[in-house]
């Protein structure tokens, strides 16, 4: 998909839902120019996350998709559900950053306006011993 970065997840932490769980980040000048760009389709509980971005063309695509638009605290200012191919949204002036997602992501997660994300990295092990708890090696030892 070109220069984009795997394994970040996103979560409603207002309505306690996932939105999607495989998001590609484009923060890169190819990577957002591309985007979508040759894809058929777009799984479930994936999408893209492109960074800086207030505004997207679903022009060359085949499918339509979700469009979350999020503020620099990952709070949602912006919703287009069911952006058909060949369409162009009108820039937000309050959008850092955009989610592309599967159609009736945003029905399914229950997002609205003014919701709050979570954004995060996969780090399991990171997270287990952040929050100090101990996690089982092979042998069933505690380490």
């Amino acid at each position: 998909m070109g220069d984009m970065r795997e394994g970040v997840f996103v979560y409603n932490t207002t309505k306690e839902t996932f939105l999607a769980l495989r998001v590609k980040v484009a923060d890169t000048l190819f990577g957002r120019m591309i985007g979508l760009l040759g894809k058929r389709s777009l799984p479930a509980n994936s999408g893209i996350w492109i960074l800086p971005c207030n505004s997207i063309h679903t022009i060359g695509m085949v499918f339509s998709i979700d469009v979350v638009l999020l503020d620099k605290n990952n709070r949602v200012v912006g919703l287009r559900e069911l952006l058909r191919p060949f369409s162009i949204t009108r820039p937000h002036l309050r959008a850092e950053s955009v989610l592309e997602l599967p159609p009736h992501t945003i029905f399914r997660s229950r997002t609205e306006m003014g919701d709050q994300l979570r954004i995060g990295c996969y780090d399991v092990t990171g997270s287990a011993r952040e929050k100090g708890s101990e996690v089982p090696d092979g042998a069933g030892n505690r380490v």
